[in-house]
């Protein structure tokens, strides 16, 4: 497994709203970034550490316009924190080795699921489909898919 850390070359070379979502802990635009729709089977990481935050198994169409799932995919790589900006009581989730504001957790989720709803930034995310798993050196994560290759499956 490898050892995920907040790095600062990284930090260098995200893209302005990577940087303001991630570092400054503001929100991107609703429909209006990368991920709210993708359904391609795969795994959501962190866009500055790489640690493996959510599975597009648990990603569900909440009608907000942001990629929203039901449970983080290692639940130590996902930390709570209680945020009060705003003028509202909310809990933030951020990534717990690169620190990356992520969104927020809301209680209306599928209930069948749990009822929760990580509602996530795209723009604090880095995609990898299934069959990219192993060369990115995340295959320990292949078998969450139906076949050993990580072949095609239905999200959503």
């Amino acid at each position: 497994m490898s050892e995920y850390h907040k790095d600062a070359e990284r930090i260098a070379q995200l893209t302005e709203q990577q940087y303001r979502v991630t570092q400054q802990d503001e929100t991107e635009p609703a429909f209006a970034n990368a991920f709210w729709d993708n359904k391609v089977p795969g795994i959501y990481v962190d866009i500055v550490s790489g640690e493996p935050l959510f599975s597009s198994a648990d990603k569900y169409d909440s009608r907000t316009g942001w990629p929203s799932f039901t449970k983080p995919l290692e639940s130590g790589h996902v930390v709570e924190r209680s945020d009060t900006s705003h003028g509202m009581v909310r809990v933030e989730v951020r990534s717990g080795k690169g620190d990356s504001h992520l969104g927020h957790l809301f209680p209306d989720g599928p209930r069948d699921k749990g009822g929760l709803r990580y509602c996530i930034n795209s723009a604090s995310l880095r995609f990898i489909p299934v069959e990219e798993l192993e060369r990115e050196g995340y295959g320990q994560y292949l078998s969450m898919f139906n076949t050993p290759e990580g072949g095609a499956v239905e999200t959503e």
